[in-house]
């Protein structure tokens, strides 16, 4: 099996890394969850795919393009945990039962689309369908996966946009991601479920802050939004989600999982465009208190 770049995970591994600033200063979260890279020994020896194979559904380095948003006073949470082991931008019981060797004691579904395409919360396949398994997995697997990481991971989000709504009278969370450029996709896409889970002056400002920014800009196409958004959207409470897809053309080698020579630039730019979207005044975003509280 190909070197994987990090090192791989057992079960003691925390399941997220939180990167706080000194002082949150401003009403926004930042999430990473399909950058992580610590892949479970379990799952390489389970896998008839290569590392290298695994590795590509990967929104590789998503966590490192956004790290410059604490020094904004923004946290940054970001999975360590593969979304090929386990997808938290799924609902917990988006689950495909015939993956497993028996009955589950979790709740199931009814399939829906994305598990039918086997992009459940556990995933069967990884990108251009390649099947991820060799054989079924034991059905205790579900809610050890569940437990250790999926819980933990959104509780933790939870929690950071619970203390960021009592701090500032309003929440915003930013679910970073990447894209692959097969699609044909512009630069950015960003997904605020149509208006569902984010208010039109904080997309309209992402949309001008990129555009001014020289990026191409998309608007929920192709992607619209996943499970965070819904999850955790409410703008009649003052609780805003807005995803945010990059193309990974702007800084990734796609089949090596390599960063490629603009990748700081790349960052920097991010970082321009993240300073003026927190930048946005809170009565802007709803907000019950007229200044952040200190």
């Amino acid at each position: 099996m190909a070197n994987l770049q990090d090192s791989s995970a057992d079960a003691s591994d925390p399941p997220f890394r939180l990167e706080r600033p000194a002082r949150q200063r401003v009403p926004f979260v930042f999430a990473s969850p399909h950058s992580g890279r610590r892949y479970p020994a379990s799952l390489l020896s389970q896998s008839r795919l290569d590392a290298l194979t695994l590795r590509r559904s990967e929104d590789a380095y998503v966590d490192e393009l956004f790290a410059g948003v604490t020094a904004l006073g923004a946290p940054l949470l970001a999975a360590e945990f593969p979304r090929a082991y386990l997808d938290v931008n799924r609902g917990i019981a988006e689950l495909d039962p015939g993956m497993f060797d028996g009955p589950l004691t979790v709740p199931v579904d009814a399939p829906g689309p994305r598990v039918a395409a086997g992009l459940g919360v556990i995933p069967r396949i990884v990108r251009d369908g390649a099947e991820i398994y060799r054989g079924k997995l034991c059905r205790m697997e579900v809610d050890q996966r569940l437990a250790r990481l999926y819980r933990p991971y959104h509780q933790a989000l939870q929690t950071l946009i619970d203390e960021t709504s009592a701090r500032f009278g309003v929440a915003v969370l930013i679910d970073c991601h990447s894209m692959p450029s097969a699609l044909a996709v512009p630069d950015v896409v960003l997904g605020d479920r149509y208006g569902a889970s984010a208010g039109a002056g904080l997309t309209r400002r992402a949309v001008d802050a990129f555009a001014r920014a020289g990026f191409s800009v998309a608007h929920n196409t192709p992607y619209a939004g996943g499970h965070t958004t819904v999850r955790y959207g409410r703008v009649e409470e003052g609780r805003h989600v807005l995803q945010i897809e990059i193309n990974r053309a702007l800084y990734l080698n796609e089949e090596r999982v390599s960063k490629k020579p603009g990748f700081q630039i790349l960052r920097a730019r991010l970082e321009k465009v993240m300073a003026e979207l927190v930048a946005m005044p809170l009565s802007d975003l709803g907000a019950a208190l007229p200044e952040a509280a200190e």
